[in-house]
């Protein structure tokens, strides 16, 4: 039987972690997993997708015995990387429905809300600190061609009863974010911002307390299939009857996947901290705010008083193969840099202190699948999450429990279940060579755009090539 090759990730240097892991001083690690051991489950990836499914597990099935095997720190992938906005799944209402129909997402989409409600409890109650925020999130236009791209999802979260979102008026806008770029918007008041580190740091703190045993530092090397599988890392080995697949985009490097995945780059800095500035601006509370570019633009304020401000749609990993230049782009944030000057003047002259870049899974339909790999009933996967997991992987941790543990209930028969009903991609190297036009494409298309502009006729045929974009 065929041995599962995994790629070994480049670790970032401690000076080009996100200004999220270096705020915790994230360099603790769990011990490495160091000879054999055996486990009922293992997990491999100690982000919020693999944690949050040990702790279900834990929860449904007490005796189980959960491992969760992680390549360098838990949190230190896309989980302890992103731009810290929580909001529900309402957002993507629309995008959901194609995959799994209208009830059902309207379904989903209410466990997101359940999910930030979570959240909330776990902050309230002192078992994570997590710096949660719920003063928002807004979701905006700064040019003629952003202009209503929430209305078909506010028209279904409308149809659907669910009163979720808020239309803004300029005046609104201004006055919540201390800038006027943005003109236009809506805003979930149930949703916002939180500290990422933070929170993946409790997760793995309560995964433990709960009986679950975490190795760091321990890359997977390989994965042998089997009725036990055995996982492997270059010194030690766990012996487990299923498997967890939660490892974000280094899922890439299984060729069943990869037809599926693409992945894209997103590019984050942060501020020194302006808590004066911003106050005299009028940027005061812990809203999160987007605007509706197809690279999306995604920022926040601290409670330090520094400015969070990324940008998705960044570099493009040939094979879904990446290296160092997906922990910090070579660029060290240039485009952001620009952009945070667009969008608030008054901050032209405050140092950049952090810049980082993290690695995104991408599905063609932006919606997460699930699954287990083909001719392999006992390995599970979770990937496609598009770079929007605070409140989502909480539900892919339920779904995953529920298939490990071989429960039939609403999660584990989710239409998010099921690979052979999604999209392919292109192989490569067409697909690296069609994403590097679009991704130029989508560049001249924004710029042009923000100009109020219209983008040339050969901008618009190549961005037909576009499978999506929208990460934050």
């Amino acid at each position: 039987m065929s041995t599962f090759h995994m790629r070994q990730p480049a670790v970032a240097a401690p000076a080009d972690r996100s200004f999220w892991l270096q705020d915790i001083g994230a360099e603790v690690a769990t011990q490495p997993l160091r000879g054999a051991t055996v486990a009922d489950v293992a997990i491999v990836g100690g982000g919020y997708a693999g944690l949050w499914t040990a702790l279900r597990i834990r929860e449904l099935a007490p005796e189980t015995r959960v491992t969760v095997i992680e390549a360098d720190l838990c949190g230190s992938g896309a989980s302890g990387r992103n731009g810290g906005q929580v909001h529900s799944w309402f957002a993507e209402l629309d995008l959901i429905s194609r995959v799994v129909g209208t009830d059902e997402a309207r379904r989903l989409c209410a466990d997101t809300v359940d999910a930030i409600a979570d959240l909330a409890d776990l902050q309230r109650t002192g078992t994570i600190d997590m710096d949660l925020r719920l003063d928002g999130w807004l979701w905006t236009a700064s040019s003629i061609a952003q202009e209503g791209a929430w209305s078909r999802a506010l028209a279904m979260t409308e149809a659907a009863g669910d009163d979720r979102f808020k239309v803004l008026s300029a005046e609104e806008i201004e006055r919540r974010t201390g800038s006027s770029a943005s003109y236009a918007g809506i805003i979930e008041p149930n949703a916002g911002t939180v500290h990422p580190a933070k929170l993946a740091a409790g997760l793995r703190a309560l995964a433990i307390a709960r009986g679950v045993t975490i190795h760091e530092r321990s890359p997977v090397t390989a994965i042998v299939p089997g009725r036990t599988c055995t996982v492997r890392t270059a010194h030690g080995e766990v012996r487990a009857e299923k498997v967890v697949l939660a490892a974000n985009a280094w899922l890439s490097a299984l060729p069943e996947l990869r037809r599926h995945l693409y992945v894209v780059g997103s590019q984050v800095i942060a501020t020194a901290p302006v808590p004066d500035t911003l106050d005299r601006i009028g940027w005061r509370d812990g809203a999160s705010i987007c605007d509706s570019q197809s690279h999306v633009l995604y920022y926040q304020r601290t409670p330090g008083g520094r400015v969070i401000f990324g940008r998705g749609g960044g570099n493009i990993a040939f094979r879904g193969d990446f290296g160092q230049a997906f922990n910090r782009s070579p660029d060290r944030g240039h485009h952001n840099l620009r952009e945070l000057h667009r969008v608030y003047p008054a901050l032209r002259g405050v140092p950049v202190e952090y810049d980082w870049a993290g690695p995104i899974d991408c599905v063609p339909e932006h919606i997460p699948v699930f699954d287990h790999l083909s001719g392999h009933p006992n390995i599970f996967f979770a990937m496609g999450f598009n770079g929007t997991g605070i409140a989502q992987t909480p539900i892919g941790g339920r779904i995953l429990a529920s298939l490990v543990l071989e429960r039939k209930d609403r999660w584990s028969e989710s239409g998010l279940v099921g690979l052979s009903r999604r999209k392919t991609l292109p192989p490569e190297p067409f697909r690296y060579l069609g994403a590097k036009l679009v991704r130029s494409a989508v560049s001249r298309k924004n710029e042009a755009e923000i100009r109020n502009l219209q983008a040339g006729p050969l901008t618009r045929a190549v961005l037909r090539l576009m499978p999506g974009s929208g990460e934050h």
